[in-house]
């Protein structure tokens, strides 16, 4: 068991959770004070001692599952021999057709039979995974042909068919709606359990530490803006929570840096008692900077959709931490969404507003810097005022139209700051359509930033 919970501290620590020396130790201390035939109990207590975020419980569930797969969740074990037992489960599903098996998936689904779901499951993958013992290949390909047989989508349609909703009986909406979201959850539950059971038979076969290599996934804070998924964009919005917060107070600390307030007469005098009465040092009142104005300037086109998801969410989040934020969306043309931001329930209202209204929208939908940044200053450039802090969200591709960078140098001459975050890696920065190296020479800061933690080293910098 010991040198089970040491290769799940490598792989944690691989795939960049951080987990001490000491946190090693209280985990195996902990198996002393549990029951460690109890797989709900060893996952709990070695989350507990090794999980500090919760966007990391997600990832750290799936090593779990690979180095402790040995372990059955108490209420599954049986004596070999008895009537439901699990070889004479096993022998029963195996003389079933596919359409009897899928039958049944689907009644024990509806009625949240576990035990049942996983034995189909089992089942289902014996069939249709085709595992092929030793070959070096990613379970995705394996959970990909156990759900094309399952059809988890037909599936959906008859959990919801079953409740039976009259369509015209008062709240029927409200069922639906109610019956859609019961259905997505089962289904979600049902590919998890399809996941898992392909992954038992590779670690199995394969052993722990090596399928742990070929399922490796990132963390929430390093998926890259560019290339992740929109759904995994949107997954960030745990590790999103606390940087806007911390962001607004580093700005608002380099606009005090060096500052003085006004002068402490009170202090001067008591000072000046040591001196005779000559007031030699100078007390000053601890100055009391306003917020800072934030103006938020985003690129939401095509090349960087799943960046323009990112910058929403931040943009979405950090409303309420400065005296104001003023929010713009670009593309080839410039809008402003600051009561979009300030009016909308969620991301995804603001969002889908933005995209109803083709905000950012002007002429061809192709990217063009110069032209919003032209419009822009025209439009708002003399409200930039020296409390503005402008922070530019974007590659710097302009399709080898005009970049205007006097447009970005009229804004750093009338905001006290204006940074940039490229989600692009910084080797590419001034190849094929870039202009981001021209727009830099004018701004305060330049940073890559391909993911959340590439944003909070932008902020930590900020000292």
């Amino acid at each position: 068991m010991l040198l089970t919970v040491e290769g799940l501290v490598r792989e944690l620590r691989t795939i960049g959770i951080p987990v001490s020396t000491t946190e090693h130790i209280d985990a195996a201390r902990a198996l002393k004070v549990i029951d460690i035939g109890d797989r709900s109990q060893v996952k709990a207590a070695m989350s507990a001692t090794m999980v500090k975020r919760i966007e990391h419980l997600a990832a750290f569930s799936t090593v779990f599952d690979l180095f402790f797969s040995g372990l059955v969740p108490t209420g599954e074990l049986t004596e070999e021999g008895q009537e439901g037992s699990p070889n004479s489960i096993a022998a029963m599903l195996n003389a079933l057709e596919d359409d009897e098996l899928r039958a049944m998936l689907i009644d024990a689904t509806a009625n949240n039979d576990e035990l049942m779901m996983n034995a189909l499951i089992e089942a289902f993958v014996n069939r249709k995974a085709n595992i092929q013992q030793g070959a070096q290949v990613a379970g995705n390909l394996y959970v990909f042909r156990v759900l094309r047989s399952l059809d988890l989508p037909d599936i959906k349609e008859q959990l919801i068919d079953r409740e039976g909703i009259d369509a015209e009986a008062p709240g029927a909406d409200l069922q639906q709606r109610l019956a859609e979201t019961d259905a997505d959850h089962k289904v979600e539950l049902l590919q998890q359990k399809v996941e898992a059971a392909v992954r038992l038979q590779l670690v199995a076969d394969r052993g722990a530490s090596a399928v742990a290599r070929s399922l490796r996934s990132k963390l929430p804070e390093d998926i890259d803006f560019l290339t992740g998924s929109t759904a995994e964009i949107e997954a960030l919005e745990w590790t999103l929570a606390p940087l806007p917060v911390q962001l607004a107070q580093k700005l608002a600390a380099k606009r005090s840096h060096g500052r003085r307030g006004a002068i402490d007469f009170r202090g001067t005098v008591r000072h000046s008692m040591s001196t005779g009465g000559v007031p030699v040092d100078i007390a000053f009142k601890k100055p009391h900077p306003p917020k800072p104005e934030l103006i938020v300037l985003a690129d939401i086109s095509g090349s960087v959709a799943s960046f323009a998801t990112f910058t929403l969410q931040l943009t979405f989040a950090i409303r309420s931490q400065f005296r104001s934020v003023r929010s713009f969306v670009f593309i080839d043309g410039i809008d402003e969404v600051t009561d979009i931001m300030q009016t909308s329930e969620n991301i995804t209202e603001a969002a889908g507003r933005i995209d109803d209204e083709k905000k950012g929208f002007s002429l061809d939908g192709r990217s063009d810097y110069g032209s919003a940044f032209r419009d822009f200053v025209k439009r708002w450039g003399m409200q930039i005022t020296s409390r503005s802090i402008v922070l530019i969200l974007g590659d710097g591709r302009s399709n080898y139209r005009q970049p205007s960078e006097d447009m970005v140098e009229f804004m750093s001459k009338r905001a006290h700051r204006v940074f940039w975050l490229n989600p692009e890696r910084e080797v590419s920065w001034g190849e094929g359509d870039s202009v981001i190296n021209k727009y830099a020479e004018h701004c305060s800061a330049v940073y890559e930033c391909r993911n959340v933690r590439q944003l909070k080293a932008f902020i930590e910098e900020l000292d």
